[in-house]
């Protein structure tokens, strides 16, 4: 057995379908179906159960998973020990941000670029969590009043979140209404996001729901720019657009830190602590700046 073999197994049991193992792998579902029947040949036993719910690891099959898990987990731990020890100023350099945060700070992952030219950066921007553990990224940047325990790394500055409505929708529904006589966004019930349920019963009872989500942050803003009904927004960006207007006082509860992380074993890299100095200069200016 080979741990490139290994790799097709331990995709398969996360994803749970062919496509999904591809997805992951970086390659086509007939080449992860291919790899599968070979290891399960070579083996001279069944690995996987094809059931309605995706692929289901047989016994024999969760045994190799466990082993390949533990595989990845020593692989990818001396990976990040060697990394640590990289003393080069240049090279590749991953990092995770989410969207928000990078439409509101593009610039300063402008400037360093431009300050450090031989860094070969690549920028993913999303909500979801990303496995620094699985080098997924190198640094990610999120907002979080609990960081992840593993990662280490700087708060940069807090990020102040309010209602926001359009002003056309300000006009019809009267600029001293309550919260609750407006209509609101609200998230996807699959989302669970119970805490904006609690948050307009106490503050806008009675409020009307114009609709549900599952959007990305550039999507919900144009929806409260539309008209469509009232949602939470970053005042970097809320402030900053002539068609919105701030509904109500700044609430404490709808604060979130920045941070900048990284593993432990990746903080002394030069290039990882030059990106995480940069950002934390960078982004302490533009918050104290851009403070409501």
């Amino acid at each position: 057995m080979h741990w490139d073999d290994l790799r097709y197994a331990l995709a398969i049991a996360r994803a749970g379908t062919l496509s999904g193992a591809a997805e992951a792998l970086g390659v086509s579902h007939t080449t992860v179906g291919r790899r599968i029947r070979a290891l399960e040949e070579g083996l001279g036993v069944r690995l996987f159960d094809a059931t309605p719910e995706g692929f289901q690891p047989t016994e024999a099959g969760a045994d190799l998973v466990a082993v390949a898990e533990r595989m990845e987990t020593d692989s990818l731990a001396l990976e990040g020990r060697i990394l640590g020890r990289d003393a080069r100023w240049t090279g590749a350099l991953r990092v995770s941000v989410m969207e928000l945060v990078f439409r509101a700070f593009r610039g300063a992952f402008v400037s360093f670029l431009e300050r450090y030219p031989g860094v070969d950066l690549t920028i993913t921007a999303t909500d979801d969590a990303v496995s620094l553990a699985r080098r997924e990224a190198d640094v990610v940047l999120r907002l979080t009043n609990q960081p992840p325990e593993g990662l280490v790394g700087r708060k940069v500055g807090r990020l102040q979140f309010a209602p926001y409505a359009a002003r056309s929708l300000v006009a019809r529904i009267g600029e001293e209404a309550p919260l609750g006589s407006f209509p609101w966004i609200h998230w996807d019930e699959r989302l669970n996001m119970q805490w904006l349920d609690a948050w307009l019963a106490q503050h806008a009872p009675g409020a009307s729901i114009a609709l549900r989500v599952d959007l990305s942050a550039a999507a919900m803003h144009e929806l409260v720019a539309a008209g469509v009904g009232v949602q939470f927004l970053a005042c970097v960006e809320g402030d900053a657009d002539p068609a919105l207007v701030r509904l109500g006082p700044l609430d404490p509860f709808a604060c979130r830190d920045l941070w900048v992380l990284t593993l432990p074993e990746l903080r002394a890299t030069p290039r990882v602590r030059a990106f995480t100095d940069h950002m934390a200069e960078q982004l302490r200016g533009a918050l104290q700046s851009a403070a409501p």
